[in-house]
């Protein structure tokens, strides 16, 4: 029985499916849940115990939203991966009182090993430590890997009483026709936090509403950009989508003009 017919089998039993219709604000939740997560509960399947196995690993995204583990070969999870590629991760959001108020979301998914050396492998490696800057100590270790998790399906529980049972194209960002973006975004991203700390730590504190501070770009994305202060990270989604990255600039000179006129009226 896949996902979604397990979720939906409620309602074959004769009781009501609890789940929402999808819709932008559940997707937003999603997708800032995704890109900024630090860390998940990532289910394997063991085939000689006969059980799921569940791991904590740390998390960063591709320029898609698909999640990017970093896993050593010492790891049980690892070789349960090269068994059976079948998985599932757990990402859920921090905060005071209750956890179950807050929101989280389960993605089944399979997962591909990176190949290392590679122009895909390359932005893997530069955006899981952009996300994961204490992962430098260890990442290129001989043992080490990256993988990808290839997204099937995902559900969203954000909150009491808003559950959403979504498709994997709710929470990926499609990149047809952004070929000049995934090219440049490693540059643009250094050449903000070289060049334009002032405006990275503005978005931050006035548009993000975070703490102030010498906040650091580690990634831009078609939809959105995360910002870094130590381990704290915020997700500033954008008006509207890139439809090309020939709109990146003019976008950020603007969220800049924007940031700087809250400063000054406040």
């Amino acid at each position: 029985m896949n996902a979604a017919v397990s979720w939906a089998a409620g309602e074959k039993d004769g009781m009501k499916d609890p789940t929402l219709p999808v819709d932008n604000e559940a997707r937003q939740i999603a997708k800032t849940l995704m890109r900024t997560a630090r860390s998940g509960a990532l289910a394997t399947n063991d085939p000689a115990a006969g059980f799921p196995f569940a791991s904590l690993v740390a998390v960063a995204t591709d320029l898609d939203g698909s999640p990017l583990i970093l896993t050593s070969q010492l790891s049980v999870h690892t070789k349960l991966l090269e068994a059976d590629n079948r998985c599932s991760l757990l990402l859920s959001a921090s905060g005071k009182g209750d956890p179950l108020a807050h929101p989280r979301i389960t993605l089944p998914a399979e997962a591909k090993r990176i190949e290392r050396g590679t122009a895909e492998g390359d932005r893997i490696r530069r955006r899981y430590l952009a996300h994961q800057p204490k992962a430098s100590l260890y990442v290129d270790f001989p043992d080490f890997s990256f993988w990808r998790l290839d997204v099937t399906s995902a559900s969203l529980n954000g909150g009491f009483g808003r559950a959403y049972r979504m498709d994997r194209t709710d929470v990926l960002t499609s990149l047809d026709g952004l070929a000049d973006l995934v090219e440049m975004e490693a540059g643009a991203v250094e050449h903000m936090n070289d060049d334009h700390a002032d405006a990275v730590a503005l978005y931050a504190a006035r548009l993000c509403g975070a703490r102030e501070g010498a906040w650091r770009l580690s990634g831009i994305d078609p939809e959105g950009m995360v910002l870094a202060l130590g381990d704290e990270i915020v997700r500033l989604t954008f008006p509207e989508p890139l439809k090309s990255g020939a709109e990146l600039r003019p976008l950020l000179v603007r969220l800049a003009q924007e940031a700087r006129s809250r400063t000054q009226q406040g």
